[in-house]
C-alpha cells in the first residue's frame, strides 16, 4: 500500500494482492484452466472428483523423503482405516449340537444315588458317635454277629475304622482273616480225620477225635489268646497286649507246624497223607489238601509275627513298659480291688479284737 501511496499513477492491479489466482478461485472465481479445481470438495462423502495433474501444472512439485514428487495442491483423500474385528473369527463353524446319552438325566439313578448318600452319612454319623465315647465297655457289643433270636449274645465289639489308627489297620485286619482261615481249616481237618479213619481204621481214629478236640478247643482259644490281644495292643498302644501275642501266637505257629508236617498219628500232615496215598487214593489226595492249607496258615503266622514284630520295635515298647502296665492293670481291676480291700479290713478287724483281748487281761 506504501507504493500505491507513493505512486498514484502506477497500475493498481500489478501490486494487488486478490488479483492472484489462487485468491480468486478461493473467492470463488473461475480463471481458465481451473474448473476441476472447483468442482473438488474434500469433505463430501463419496466424492469422486480429484483435481488432474494439469489443472496444477503450473505449480511447483515437491518431493516426499523417498524420492517420490507430488502436488502441493494435490491431497490425497483419506484412506479408511482397515480395522480387525475384536473378535477372532473361527476358521471352521462348530458342528451341530447333538444330545448324547450321557448328557440324558434318569430320575431313578439320582435317586439310587441320594439313598445310597444318605446311607453313607448315616454311617458316618454313627461312627462319630462312637469315637465320641471313649469308655470301651459302654459300647455294645458286635461280635460274633449272631441273629436277634439267638438266646446267646455277641460277647466283643469289634470295629476297625473306630478303635485301630488307620496305618495299622491293615494289619489287624489280615491277622483277622488269618484267624478265619485257621477256623476253617479246623473244621475241615475233622472230615479229613474221618477220610483217613476210614481208609485207617487202627491209626486213624485217634486222629478223628483229636480234630473234633482242636476245633472246640482251639477255635475260641486262638481268638482270645493272639487275635484280641494284638487288637487291643492297637487299639490302646498296650506293650502287656503286645507281649501276650507274640507269646501265644509263636506257640499257635509251633502247633500249626507240627500239624502241617503230620509227625504223630494225631494229625493229618504230609507224612500221614503220603502214606495213605497207597490205601486209599481219595483219602490220602483230601489229607494233602489239608496238609497244604496247614502249610500256608504257618507260614502266613510266622511272616505277621515278624511284621507285628518290627511295628512293636518301631513304637518304642519294652518290657519295662509292658510290667508297669500290668502293675497298673492289676491294682486297677475291681476284683482285685475287692479283694485287697476285704484282706485289708479283715486284717484290721483281726488286729483290733488281738488288742482287745490284750487288754482284757
Amino acid at each position: 500500500m506504501s507504493e500505491i501511496d507513493s505512486n498514484p499513477f502506477a497500475d493498481p492491479e500489478a501490486v494487488n494482492p486478490f488479483a492472484d489466482p489462487s485468491v480468486q478461485q478461493a473467492r470463488g472465481g473461475q480463471p481458465t484452466g481451473t474448473g476441476a479445481v472447483d468442482d473438488y470438495n474434500p469433505f463430501a462423502e463419496g466424492n469422486q472428483t480429484r483435481p488432474t495433474a494439469g489443472s496444477l501444472s503450473g505449480e511447483p512439485l515437491l518431493k516426499h523423503g523417498n524420492g517420490e514428487s507430488y502436488n502441493s495442491q494435490t491431497i490425497p483423500p483419506p484412506q479408511p482405516a482397515q480395522t480387525q474385528p475384536a473378535i477372532m473369527q473361527p476358521s471352521n463353524p462348530p458342528p451341530p449340537y447333538t444330545e448324547s446319552s450321557a448328557q440324558k438325566v434318569d430320575t431313578a439313578d439320582l435317586q439310587k444315588r441320594q439313598e445310597e448318600l444318605e446311607r453313607k452319612a448315616a454311617e458316618l454319623q454313627r461312627k462319630e458317635q462312637e469315637m465320641k465315647n471313649m469308655q470301651y465297655n459302654e459300647r455294645a457289643n458286635n461280635w460274633p454277629p449272631l441273629p436277634k433270636f439267638c438266646p446267646v449274645g455277641p460277647c466283643f465289639y469289634q470295629d476297625f475304622s473306630v478303635d485301630i489308627p488307620m496305618e495299622f489297620q491293615r494289619t489287624v485286619k489280615f491277622v483277622y482273616y488269618i484267624w478265619l482261615f485257621y477256623a476253617c481249616i479246623l473244621f475241615l481237618n475233622i472230615w479229613a480225620s474221618l477220610a483217613y479213619f476210614i481208609a485207617d481204621s487202627s491209626a486213624g481214629g485217634a486222629t478223628f477225635g483229636m480234630s473234633i478236640v482242636w476245633f472246640v478247643l482251639f477255635t475260641p482259644c486262638s481268638f482270645i489268646c493272639w487275635y484280641r490281644p494284638l487288637y487291643k495292643a492297637f487299639r490302646s498302644d498296650s506293650s502287656f497286649s503286645f507281649f501276650v501275642f507274640f507269646f501265644n501266637f509263636f506257640f499257635q505257629s509251633i502247633c500249626c507246624i507240627v500239624m502241617m508236617i503230620g509227625i504223630s498219628d494225631f494229625t493229618v500232615g504230609w507224612i500221614n497223607s503220603l502214606s495213605t496215598i497207597g490205601k486209599s487214593t481219595g483219602a490220602g489226595a483230601f489229607m494233602l489238601f489239608i496238609s497244604l492249607f496247614f502249610s500256608v496258615c504257618a507260614v502266613l503266622m510266622i511272616v505277621m509275627l515278624l511284621k507285628v514284630h518290627k511295628i512293636y520295635r518301631s513304637t518304642g515298647a519294652s518290657f519295662d513298659k509292658a510290667k508297669q502296665e500290668f502293675s497298673t492293670g492289676v491294682m486297677r481291676n475291681e476284683t482285685v480291688q475287692g479283694v485287697a480291700s476285704n484282706a485289708a479290713q479283715g486284717a484290721v478287724k483281726g488286729m483290733a479284737s488281738q488288742y482287745g483281748s490284750n487288754n482284757k487281761y
